[in-house]
């Protein structure tokens, strides 16, 4: 496998029945890799993470864990392949790295559980600031941006097994979208690339093809995103936490349907209606 050139899937050769008869196809299952995130030479976390855009993934944690507040504090990053996984190695900034080294955070990562490794309360539960949510969208950008999804998850139309996060205008749009495994990790993918083209996250809204979790929440309230629209349900924890912060959150976002949780968004005289 080619750190760069990994298509981020495997094909196997396998045996389908369907209706009593048995043929050989191909199979395309996506690929899953330890993925070392080491700073200044100390390894922090290893998640499991199909191996496409890691240094937006490296950046996108980076940030939203809050080990960086920006991503000019991320000074250099080199993509090692090791035999039994792949190391991402970054320079940061030495009030950034000793910052970093008072936060006892030795955690393994796995797809769905984002507080794996956390010590105490307090470190998994970490704080989130109020945002100051200017956001216009309205219901029909939303619906848009929902039926756009699926053309921009390629891996998951070959696969089906992987997340998507996708970055929207706030006409509704997609502008660009990252997928993986892990749905903590595509939303990751999406901020690093976001932070490191400067977007400015007042003029749009972050769509993914998960439910809204708590940690989800966090991580796109700690960058300054001030819509986060899920296709399944959030938790109640979540809904907690985005009201807390002002963030606007929207869940069920399917065809023709959707459920606003969080502060209310600006509709237009004709609004989407749930389906009954």
């Amino acid at each position: 496998m080619s750190v760069v050139d990994s298509t981020g899937y495997t094909s196997f050769a396998v045996s389908q029945w369907r209706e009593g008869v048995i043929t050989d196809a191909p199979d395309h299952l996506i690929e899953e890799v330890p993925i070392a995130l080491v700073y200044n030479g100390i390894s922090h976390v290893v998640m499991m993470a199909t191996p496409q855009d890691l240094a937006d993934f490296a950046l996108g944690f980076s940030l939203t864990e809050g080990i960086l507040q920006s991503a000019t504090e991320l000074l250099d990053l080199e993509i090692v392949l090791q035999s039994n996984g792949i190391e991402v190695l970054m320079t940061i900034t030495a009030r950034r790295m000793n910052q970093l080294k008072q936060v006892r955070r030795n955690l393994t990562g796995r797809t769905g559980c984002g507080l794996c490794g956390a010590e105490s309360l307090q470190q998994a539960i970490r704080p989130v600031q109020t945002l100051v949510n200017n956001i216009k969208v309205n219901d029909l950008a939303i619906q848009l941006a929902v039926k756009q999804l699926h053309q921009f998850q390629p891996l998951q139309q070959l696969t089906g097994a992987c997340h998507g996060a996708a970055w929207c205008d706030l006409s509704g749009q997609i502008l660009l979208a990252k997928e993986d495994v892990g749905r903590h990790n595509a939303l990751d993918k999406l901020l690093g690339a976001l932070a490191k083209s400067n977007t400015d996250f007042n003029q749009g809204f972050v769509l993914v093809s998960s439910r809204a979790s708590y940690e989800m929440v966090q991580k796109v309230a700690s960058v300054g995103v001030g819509l986060l629209v899920s296709v399944s349900a959030p938790t109640a924890f979540a809904v907690n936490l985005a009201r807390q912060s002002q963030l606007t959150l929207v869940g069920f976002a399917r065809a023709g349907r959707h459920v606003h949780y969080s502060p209310i968004i600006e509709n237009e005289e004709t609004i989407c209606q749930p389906n009954n």
